[in-house]
């Protein structure tokens, strides 16, 4: 077996295992280093305090211009083929070039926005392709695991193709949907944003983008829908800086973690502002935030994050941030997911890709792990 000992581009080289065996003493000061006996301990069947689930993101249900009232055939298939292949993979053997192992029990899918294509657009046609999307949306994933075609519970975010300003049916659907969403335990007070947890693991969804919106601050161009107030507010009610977190939200993060003192007219044209990106850099840092988790770019990139745009190795200092591929977009057969497992001592992240659509699908060779 061959392991990715560098974790964001494909040209890194590889380690064998004898070679990766030498370097356990490393991977105490490289949290994201991997070893085959780490990995398997992750793989260690089904362990009740393994929290297990699925990363899919950038779906961007699409349904028809010309008749609005049906889906756009590409989409609908990509889509549903996709939550076909979810529902298969649980005791699904993992190759060795992937670790090894099997699938575990999951707790669910997390989606990170951008469910529907449509709903950044107005007029037109637009209103009902939206509620056509949607509808495909919640028909395919449903809430619980037991009312769509998705066999777990599913937590999603929106994106900029949900509502940028956060005033769609596919907003106001999240909202009502997180009435009845299972294990939630804290929402925020205009219904959007959400925590819970699995085992161990805490976790906190927060929308488009994680800011705040108010007087005597600089226009956003993404509303931020008091976001970052409730994640102030979220990890204070958990009163352990310890507990591992993770955090999901829909736009990337690098781009925008540009040095900020002052307001700039640059400022007003970008997704996410970067005195918002600097203020939740210091809200998380004091906390154990293990992995972020983002969309939006419709390519695979991990790495650490220190709060500016630098893309950095993975240290104990780093936020480590884990921007998926589109999942079943439209436009295009190569699509791809993670598949996480967190133990109370590690955690190992995986991708399973397509190049026809979901007909089939593979594991890539990248394996991403980090002791706890």
């Amino acid at each position: 077996m061959r392991i990715n000992w560098k974790l964001n581009v494909n040209e890194q080289p590889y380690l064998t295992r004898r070679e990766v065996i030498r370097s356990i003493g490393i991977a105490t000061t490289s949290p994201l280093a991997v070893c085959p006996l780490f990995v398997r301990n992750l793989n260690a069947a089904e362990s009740r305090d393994c929290v297990r689930f699925f990363f899919v993101t950038d779906t961007h249900y699409l349904a028809q211009k010309t008749n609005p009232s049906m889906m756009d055939d590409a989409s609908a298939r990509v889509c549903r083929k996709l939550v076909e292949t979810l529902n298969s993979m649980q005791g699904e053997d993992i190759p060795e070039h992937a670790g090894g192992g099997r699938v575990g029990s999951l707790h669910g899918v997390i989606h990170g926005g951008d469910l529907v294509d449509s709903a950044d657009k107005q007029g037109g046609a637009y209103g009902k392709m939206i509620a056509t999307e949607f509808s495909a949306f919640e028909a395919d994933y449903g809430l619980t695991g037991r009312d769509g075609l998705l066999k777990y519970p599913v937590y999603e975010v929106h994106g900029n193709h949900d509502g940028p300003q956060g005033d769609t049916i596919v907003v106001d659907g999240i909202k009502r949907r997180n009435k009845s969403r299972i294990g939630v335990k804290h929402v925020s007070p205009n219904g959007l944003h959400y925590s819970w947890d699995w085992e161990h693991v805490h976790f906190i969804n927060l929308g488009i983008v994680v800011g705040e919106a108010a007087e005597g601050l600089q226009r956003r161009r993404y509303a931020p829908l008091e976001s970052l107030a409730f994640l102030r507010e979220d990890l204070a009610k958990l009163g352990d800086a310890k507990r591992p977190i993770v955090i999901t939200q829909h736009i990337d993060i690098a781009r925008y973690s540009v040095a900020y003192e002052k307001d700039e007219e640059r400022f007003l044209h970008m997704e996410w502002h970067p005195q918002d990106v600097h203020s939740f850099y210091e809200t998380i840092r004091p906390y154990n935030v293990i992995a972020d988790f983002f969309g939006h770019t419709h390519t695979r990139d991990v790495y650490g994050w220190e709060g500016t745009s630098e893309k950095n190795a993975f240290t104990k200092s780093a936020v480590d941030v884990f921007n998926g591929d589109n999942a079943s977009h439209f436009h295009g057969n190569k699509q791809a997911f993670f598949y996480v497992e967190i133990l109370p001592n590690g955690m190992t992240i995986r991708e399973v890709y397509t190049d026809d659509a979901w007909q089939t699908h593979k594991w890539s060779r990248h394996i991403w792990g980090k002791t706890i």
